[in-house]
């Protein structure tokens, strides 16, 4: 938890050094139980359209720090999803199917009062978006997955040992973190105390293109963030999900993957081409799986070009 208070400390910082405005914490009751959010206004004032960050299964809407530091035009919404970051409480992880995180990230937005989303979703959060976009149609105007986990993801929750020699980074954290859930808090608290030490480098090595440029906080951050037992049940979740639903996406999608990315493979994206109509591909240079951390600029071109779509 201290690190995630520093974390939260640092980026109203550099928030308030780039003129936007400040994060507002807010907390949201759900299915799922209580969900914090932070909100920030953009520009455009009394709109009912915002901006959505929806994270990934290793970390918490901190992730997006690097994306934040533009002025935004429509409010930003960023979402401790059910079970992850400060949403912990009264989350029962066997309870955490993409249906019901759906129907969660749907009733925050209409509590807070927008109709309409752009969504940005990593990891589980770009598979989640992308749900979204399936299910309520009518009110997702974008979506930009960055790194999304899919079609592989789904295969090697079915059957990890099928997937070791395929996928051996994913099947590896996988494994670990069902090891971790299975020692409860006492899982959580060792990762958070192997988060200060070189050894969480290398555990995290394979998701980032370069280790050695991603500053020292976002590796502890990483693993203060760490919910092994929601991880293990998020991945339960894609394992019987039916992607045919994604047929029915009607709005634009930007989806990336980072060149080096051994949790996004390419061959996710030629499947993703088959089912979502209107979707961008884009592969990011010197990039693993957090496009948003390693290579923000690009990242944040490549939504701005969304958005004038």
């Amino acid at each position: 938890m201290t690190v995630s208070i520093q974390q939260d400390a640092l980026i109203q910082q550099e928030t308030a050094r780039s003129g936007a405005s400040a994060l507002e914490r807010r907390e949201v009751s759900t299915e799922l139980g209580p969900v914090t959010v932070r909100v920030q206004q953009g520009l455009q004032a009394a709109t009912s359209e915002a901006t959505v960050y929806l994270h990934g299964a290793a970390g918490s809407w901190t992730t997006f720090q690097p994306l934040l530091s533009k002025v935004p035009d429509i409010d930003r919404v960023l979402i401790d999803l059910p079970g992850w970051g400060e949403s912990t409480a009264g989350a029962r992880p066997e309870e955490l199917s993409v249906e019901a995180m759906g129907r969660a990230v749907v009733g925050i937005l209409d509590s807070l009062g927008y109709r309409r989303w752009s969504l940005v979703g990593h990891s589980m959060g770009g598979f989640l978006a992308l749900h979204l976009a399936a299910k309520w149609p009518d009110r997702v105007a974008r979506v930009a997955a960055i790194s999304p986990t899919t079609f592989a993801v789904a295969e090697a929750a079915r059957g990890p040992l099928r997937s070791l020699f395929g996928f051996p980074a994913f099947v590896g954290m996988l494994l670990a973190m069902r090891s971790m859930a299975a020692l409860g808090p006492s899982g959580s608290a060792l990762i958070r105390a192997t988060g200060a030490t070189p050894l969480m480098g290398l555990v995290l090595s394979p998701l980032f293109a370069d280790l050695s440029a991603v500053p020292r906080h976002v590796i502890r951050g990483l693993a203060s963030d760490a919910r092994p037992a929601s991880f293990a049940a998020a991945v339960r979740a894609a394992a019987d999900y039916d992607f045919g639903q994604w047929c029915a996406i009607r709005c634009p999608v930007l989806a990336t993957r980072g060149d080096s990315d051994v949790f996004t493979p390419a061959s996710d994206f030629s499947r993703l081409v088959d089912l979502v109509p209107h979707v961008w591909l884009e592969a990011i240079p010197d990039c693993g799986h957090f496009a948003n951390i390693e290579q923000p600029a690009i990242v944040q071109r490549l939504l701005d070009a969304l958005r004038s779509t």
